[in-house]
């Protein structure tokens, strides 16, 4: 029974009761002129009382049953499908579980020279082929309100397909503007890291975000982090181990990361953003009896369908680490740009006489223009844009294609630290990155990508075993991603 249709019938009863009570007082105002005709009239009255106490009771049974049927309603579990995720949920919504799934296959053709030393190792010759990046499947969900939770493996790789691995799994309160995060999951470090993978300009982050996520943050990284948001601005720390399915250590690495971010000016169709991070290995993983707490940093240019790594510093025995950063982005309807830097720094455990501890520099500055007109989402949880909405969902039939979007960008990652120095304890031979990359997104609806992009990579490196032969090279690569996400 409706609240309309009990509220009518309260209104009758009432009405019935005030006319019996008016048919009262007038029987007492006139007086019977005899016997038989009081006892008629006292008859009549109780019966008309008679008929109101039945309604009152027949009033509280129907609250009773439509209070009943709304607490079943409360109660009852649902089951829905909105952006393609599948999701059951308690009628209260203290409890949820939501499916969601990932998968991003590329597509890649390698252009190189010809007779290219043999001191390069496979980076003669990459490989021209196919790769599933991450073909994920998951759960998530809340449960007693103010409770999250996120569990995901991952079959995807880099170069070749994985075996299946623990890509995440937490559990956070949220106690606005407060959540608090333990478990295997990537801290909020940066810009670019802190984005969806699902919806980035690009299939890979640039090197320089790689680069600095690598130190104390990245995927599968075992971490307890706080965060903080407010409308314009945002707070994150988080304490750092090892990463899950790493293998076993003496002991682990031990870090420190934080992040903040805020738009300082906003306006209907623009936005401005800025934000600074920073990480700190306090102490490196030890690997080896007495000691080897060896520190890397090292990335894959931009691009998984090879795994092989063309700049890295290689192993540098460490009393630990560190990174800061700084972020920047613009947005005006469907045009954004945004860039961060990145500056490393590693300190030497026991160096040689004359050594002095690395440092290393990364930066990127890329943008896009959506062609259709939709404007990227701005994610107020991570602080970071996502994929833009579709207005018009793939539909021939209706002359609607979706959404389309033309995307460029160029990065340097500098691995180089006093490579020419006399000393060889102290050079640091890791190899210079520059790349060049466009290419088009196109969003037929909201869980479907396709991206091509255009590649033109340049790396500058120095043996650093010391030889002759430099271990530079440029070539072009074309690939092709399809992705499917819900």
């Amino acid at each position: 029974m409706t609240k309309t249709c009990i509220a009518f019938r309260v209104a009758l009863i009432a009405g019935a009761s005030l006319l019996a009570t008016a048919g009262a007082a007038s029987a007492q105002d006139a007086a019977p002129r005899s016997p038989a005709e009081a006892e008629a009239r006292i008859a009549a009255l109780e019966a008309q009382l008679a008929t109101l106490a039945q309604q009152v009771a027949d009033l509280k049974a129907a609250t009773a049953a439509s209070l009943k049927d709304v607490r079943a309603a409360q109660s009852a579990t649902t089951v829905s499908i909105a952006a393609g995720k599948p999701t059951i949920a308690s009628g209260d919504g203290a409890f949820s579980a939501t499916i969601h799934a990932v998968m991003q296959l590329d597509a890649a053709q390698y252009y190189q020279d010809k007779g290219l030393p043999a001191v390069l190792g496979n980076a003669r010759d990459l490989n021209s082929g196919t790769n599933f990046r991450r073909a994920r499947i998951g759960v998530d969900g809340k449960f007693y309100k103010n409770f999250e939770y996120n569990a995901l493996l991952d079959f995807g790789g880099a170069g070749t397909d994985g075996q299946g691995a623990l890509q995440e799994l937490w559990v956070q309160y949220n106690y606005a503007p407060f959540k608090v995060r333990v478990g295997a999951f990537a801290p909020n470090l940066g810009l670019e890291d802190a984005a969806s993978t699902n919806g980035s300009l690009f299939p890979e982050r640039p090197s320089g975000s790689e680069l600095a996520r690598g130190l104390a943050g990245a995927d599968r990284r075992i971490a307890l982090q706080g965060q903080a948001l407010g409308e314009r601005w945002l707070l994150s720390g988080a304490i750092t181990g090892a990463k899950a399915g790493d293998g076993q250590t003496f002991d682990e690495q031990l870090g420190y990361l934080g992040r903040v971010a805020f738009v300082p000016f906003k306006g209907p169709d623009w936005l401005v953003h800025v934000g600074a991070n920073a990480s700190k290995v306090v102490t490196p993983a030890q690997t080896a009896v007495g000691g080897a707490y060896n520190v890397a940093v090292s990335d894959r240019p931009e691009l998984r369908v090879d795994g092989t790594q063309l700049i890295t510093t290689g192993a540098i025995d460490s009393t630990g680490a560190r990174h800061y950063g700084f972020e920047a982005a613009a947005q005006k309807k469907n045009l954004l740009i945004q860039g961060e830097y990145f500056d490393i720094a590693i300190d030497r455990r026991n160096p040689a006489s004359g050594a002095t501890d690395p440092k290393f520099k990364a930066w990127y500055v890329e943008g896009s223009w959506v062609l259709t007109g939709e404007a990227r989402r701005y994610n107020a949880n991570n602080f970071a844009f996502d994929a833009p909405a579709i207005a018009h969902p793939f539909d021939p039939k209706k002359r609607q294609w979706g959404a389309w979007e033309l995307a460029a960008r160029y990065s340097v990652a500098d691995l180089n630290y006093h490579e020419r120095a006399t000393l060889a304890a102290d050079r640091v031979r890791g190899g210079e990155q520059k790349i060049t990359t466009i290419g088009i997104n196109w969003f037929p609806n909201p869980v479907t990508k396709f991206s091509l992009g255009y590649y033109d990579v340049s790396i500058d490196r120095l043996d650093p075993a010391g030889g002759a032969v430099p271990l530079s090279q440029d070539y072009q690569v074309v690939n092709l991603r399809s992705q499917y996400a819900f």
